[in-house]
């Protein structure tokens, strides 16, 4: 009895010594992956003259607080244009998205029928194998989407492992209740509206932030397929400022070369901020749907 309590007693101890180990670990982990965002947010909001007698490492803004960069950013055309080519980039894209990806989910999880099997192989070997840049850029150019939102929105309609988790969740679907459906006449397309989709609520929350994350962060095929700049969406104007600094106006030139250059770089934290906030904003919204969503197709199927 007594060797049994000192075996708890240790074992107690090297439990307190691990969670404590673990502790400062994850603690040091998670200031080392959040520093680099709260030094943009905290510079975006400094004061650009202040910022030029002490630019290096810094917890708090350093004051006064200065709204200077924020307002020089929105003056920027480009920014205002490519916020609203983004916004009906993701609006109309995650709809199309969502539109696709429940069709193909709802065909593949379909028992009895026929195509299911070489419908899923085909998905699949999609994942694995694509005819590559070249073919889609002569694809886009022969179907006249060149210079135009939908290139970026019709190339990426379906993602094949969204899709297979939807199908997943569809899957779960007890069968009693599509047979009855099926019995009082229900079509294909009012099973999947009035049964399939509100069971699985979860899973298409998660795949509403799939698609709006990849929408709202792609730049690729908009700088690839679109040329007018006019028409960039807000990603993209954010690589041309960052990268090429094509964000000079009046207000820069009229400062000195260390006040313009020091504005230029405080200009580029406010647009990452004005980039990331809408999705770090409806993050935590949908987070709860995330175990659960993506957990049926890691179980299921």
């Amino acid at each position: 009895m007594r060797k049994n309590n000192m075996k708890l007693k240790e074992e107690g101890k090297g439990y307190r010594v691990f969670t404590v180990f673990n502790t400062i670990l994850m603690a040091l982990v998670v200031l080392v992956t959040a520093y680099p965002l709260w030094y943009v947010i905290i510079a975006s909001l400094s004061d650009p003259s202040s910022m030029l007698t002490d630019y290096g490492l810094m917890w708090l803004p350093k004051f006064p607080l200065s709204l200077e960069t924020y307002e020089f950013a929105l003056l920027n055309p480009l920014v205002m244009s490519g916020m609203k080519s983004t916004l009906f980039i993701v609006v109309v894209g995650v709809s199309v998205n969502m539109v696709f990806t429940c069709l193909g989910a709802y065909v593949m999880s379909l028992r009895r029928s026929i195509f299911r099997k070489p419908l899923t192989i085909m998905f699949i070997f999609t994942m694995y194998f694509n005819g590559g840049i070249i073919p889609t850029y002569l694809n886009v150019q022969s179907f006249g989407l060149m210079n135009s939102l939908w290139s970026v929105i019709i190339p990426v309609a379906i993602n094949t492992y969204n899709m297979l988790i939807l199908r997943s969740a569809f899957v779960a679907v007890p069968d009693s209740l599509v047979e009855v459906a099926r019995i009082d006449g229900a079509s294909h397309a009012r099973i999947l509206v009035q049964i399939f989709l509100p069971l699985s609520g979860a899973t298409l929350a998660v795949m509403v932030l799939y698609y709006a994350v990849g929408h709202w962060n792609a730049w690729f095929y908009a700088s690839l397929f679109i040329q007018k700049p006019e028409m960039y969406p807000l990603q993209v104007v954010l690589r041309q400022i960052i990268l090429l600094n094509k964000n000079a106006s009046a207000s820069a030139a009229a400062l000195t070369d260390n006040a313009s250059s020091m504005l230029l770089e405080l200009v580029k934290y406010a647009l990452i901020v004005i980039s990331s906030a809408p999705i770090l904003i409806l993050y935590p919204f949908l987070q709860r749907f995330f175990t659960k969503g993506v957990m049926v197709g890691a179980i299921k199927g």
